[in-house]
């Protein structure tokens, strides 16, 4: 499988004041998830290992992304802006969206996800 190429979306950074750091922090952010997807790809044995690993970031970044979610309507009651909230959440859905159209990984990714729900117990009941 070929290597990731992560790039944070222009509209992202376009929602961000000149002033601030995000966008480093962002950058810097996604340095360290390419390079993990990268070096799971470089060392897995095959891709069902792939999947599994990178469906570990995913699951992180979902996480992340919810958080964030979580903070706007909190940080608007306290008259404070939510725009960076609100940008390093697009960031984390960004990412899994480019994670989901890197080649076939976002069929492989599906099939570990399906795979996690059965192997947690969730059985469909035929009666």
């Amino acid at each position: 499988m070929d290597k990731v190429d992560l790039g944070i979306p222009r509209s992202v950074l376009d929602s961000l004041p000149e002033e601030s750091v995000g966008p480093q922090d962002m950058e810097r952010a996604l340095e360290g998830y390419e390079r993990s997807v990268n070096a799971t790809i470089e060392t897995a044995d095959d891709d069902a290992e792939i999947a599994r690993e990178v469906l570990d970031v995913v699951e992180h970044l979902e996480d992340r992304a919810e958080r964030y979610d979580a903070f706007v309507p909190e940080l608007r009651a306290w008259g404070q802006s939510p725009i960076h909230a609100i940008a390093w959440r697009n960031f984390c859905v960004s990412l899994i969206d480019q994670l989901y159209d890197h080649a076939d990984l976002g069929d492989r990714l599906d099939r570990e996800r399906t795979y996690r729900i059965a192997d947690d117990g969730i059985r469909l009941n035929r009666d």
